[in-house]
């Protein structure tokens, strides 16, 4: 156990809080800005004699447990929690199940993105909110319901003769989502989401169920697409994933080449929409 960076990691981190962030009351008579030592042991329901050995390098090596109360005592992210097991040499604990609970500056930044479509799906691939011209190429969601809602099932329920199968750019992309499917399997053991997602699959997926067996583990990064649309015939863009860490969420965004027919096409849709929202805007 490396008790001395345990100790200063510690002291950093309730140096850094204050008392009302915690729900604490912030008296006039404090010589420094942070927690006190007696308030973490009292968030963290533990002794102070111990709380204070641990900070003065001295304490016995801590249980899961206790990190776990010091983890929320001293709101830690899901990287600092792990760091702090990883001094104790302690194994963290399962994070908890993929969050949908969108961060509002991710829907600041969707609504902002009015020249390219964007969407964020969370870790199991549920498409969780989308932008105006996503709507062209996801439809507009928000008449599906939440369980139809999901990329795994819409990719892998087009039958295995379906035209999209002979396209070794959608092979691609399809092998890389699984595989990032099975790195979010890993991260999140047991999670009853995940796992109906995976059984269903393998039960009705026969293309799915060949890629999962391969086992490839890889987070999703950009991959260049080519596609086919109805109306506004071949484009070509990259598949970009821009990952939240707080939530494990990623956004999705279609980045065409600046100055191609593909950006001229999104533009186009772009002023569009806009003209449309601006005639039947009251007012």
């Amino acid at each position: 156990m490396r008790r001395d960076e345990l100790a200063a990691f510690l002291r950093a981190r309730r140096d850094r809080l204050r008392p009302a962030e915690v729900g604490l009351p912030d008296g006039d008579r404090r010589r420094t800005p942070g927690l006190r030592r007696q308030e973490v042991a009292q968030l963290a329901g533990m002794s102070v004699e111990y709380y204070i050995r641990l900070e003065q390098a001295r304490g016995p090596q801590p249980s899961r447990q206790i990190l776990a109360a010091l983890s929320r005592a001293l709101m830690l992210s899901m990287d600092e929690r792990a760091y702090l097991f990883q001094l104790a040499e302690q194994t963290p604990p399962p994070a908890a199940g993929p969050s949908r609970d969108l961060p509002a500056a991710v829907r600041h930044l969707l609504d902002a993105l009015t020249g390219l479509p964007a969407y964020v799906v969370d870790a199991k691939y549920d498409v969780l909110a989308w932008n105006r011209l996503a709507v062209y190429f996801i439809s507009d969601l928000s008449a599906v319901p939440e369980s139809d809602r999901n990329m795994i099932r819409w990719i892998f329920g087009r039958p295995r003769d379906d035209v999209i199968w002979s396209d070794d750019a959608m092979l691609r992309f399809a092998r890389a989502t699984v595989a990032d499917l099975r790195a979010a399997y890993g991260r999140y053991p047991g999670d009853p989401g995940i796992e109906a997602l995976v059984t269903e699959m393998l039960g009705t997926a026969p293309l799915f169920a060949e890629m999962w067996a391969a086992h490839e583990v890889e987070v999703r990064r950009r991959i260049v697409k080519r596609v086919k649309h109805p109306d506004f015939g071949q484009l070509e863009f990259e598949c970009q994933m821009l990952h939240i860490p707080e939530t494990d969420q990623r956004i999705i965004l279609y980045a065409p080449e600046p100055g191609s027919p593909t950006a001229a096409t999104f533009a186009r849709l772009a002023r569009e929409r806009l003209a449309g929202e601006a005639v039947t805007t009251p007012g």
